[in-house]
């Protein structure tokens, strides 16, 4: 990918380390608003998927309370009120049936709580956990098998590849295995902002659209107490927004202007400035994080020009 510089450290006014990567802001039509790097090549989302592919399972006939639907698109902290969401979506199933692996909570308050405790990994406490209960309870009301649920080649997973094609607008580049396990269906950032952008806009009634009610009734179940994708969701009214491994970022207004980050050194820590600016060339104002981190080249210049 031809990445541009998009966020910089700066010690005492001099620039000691510089964050390269990919940004596209997308009008409510599908125009491009803004784009800096090469948001036309092929990556991989991570978990900024799942919207996608909570919203591949809600056509499939899912239907789930908003929290429900939540927790399905969730990268979760391993707070309680998290583990309980899973387990609502697992309705009586055991955790153990979760494909997923075991692992401590994602966030460092909980996992560090988790282990003075000395309770062990657990397949609950995976950030991915709800989004695995609900391909479970989608199995289940297709009358699908649960047993190799996450080959690339069972129904659940061509339906989603089938749902990320349709929303992004293009065939899938190549396929890999997430970390959680899944399939992880390679896109574009254009690609990406444009499914989220059909998520975000959707009329009440349609799949894409109880996805995205979820998220926006329940900003703390996708992320959680202590993250910046839930703090910029309960800013900004009607927002849905998700962060993925690797720097990904995407993030919709109701109207369908979209926005997708790639931040090409997988450095979290610029992922947010840069989906601020962003915000910002669309008038919408959040913190811009860090004093010491800010954003640079193209993306700068047009932040400044407003």
């Amino acid at each position: 990918m031809n990445h541009e510089p998009l966020a910089e450290l700066v010690r005492d006014g001099m620039t000691e380390g510089v964050h390269h990567g990919s940004v596209i802001v997308l009008a409510p039509d599908g125009t491009t608003l803004f784009a800096a790097g090469d948001p036309d090549a092929a990556m991989y989302p991570r978990s900024t998927a799942k919207p996608l592919q909570a919203t591949a399972m809600a056509r499939l006939g899912l239907r789930l309370s908003p929290a429900g639907f939540a927790i399905a698109a969730a990268s979760h902290s391993g707070e309680q009120v998290h583990l309980d969401a899973a387990l609502d979506v697992l309705g009586g199933r055991s955790p153990g049936a979760l494909g997923n692996p075991a692992d401590y909570p994602y966030d460092p308050v909980e996992r560090d709580r988790w282990v003075a405790a000395g309770r062990a990994p657990s397949r609950l406490a995976h950030n991915c956990s709800g989004k695995h209960a609900a391909m479970l309870a989608t199995c289940d009301l297709n009358g699908w098998a649960t047993d190799g649920y996450l080959d690339p080649a069972h129904p659940l997973q061509r339906a989603i590849a089938g749902t990320v094609e349709d929303l992004t607008g293009h065939g899938i580049e190549r396929v890999a295995v997430d970390g959680c396990g899944a399939p992880l269906f390679a896109t574009t950032l254009r690609g990406l902002a444009t499914a989220v952008s059909k998520i975000a806009a959707a009329a009440p009634g349609t799949p894409e659209h109880l996805v995205a009610d979820g998220i926006r009734r329940h900003p703390e179940l996708v992320g959680g107490s202590r993250r910046d994708v839930t703090a910029v969701m309960r800013a900004v009214p009607g927002l849905i927004a998700k962060d993925g491994f690797e720097a990904v970022q995407v993030a919709a207004l109701p109207d369908g202007t979209a926005i997708a980050v790639k931040i090409a050194d997988g450095g979290d820590r610029a992922r947010y400035p840069v989906l601020a600016a962003a915000l910002k060339l669309c008038g919408i104002e959040v913190p811009p994080g860090p004093d010491n981190l800010r954003v640079t080249g193209k993306l700068a210049a047009s932040v400044g020009s407003l």
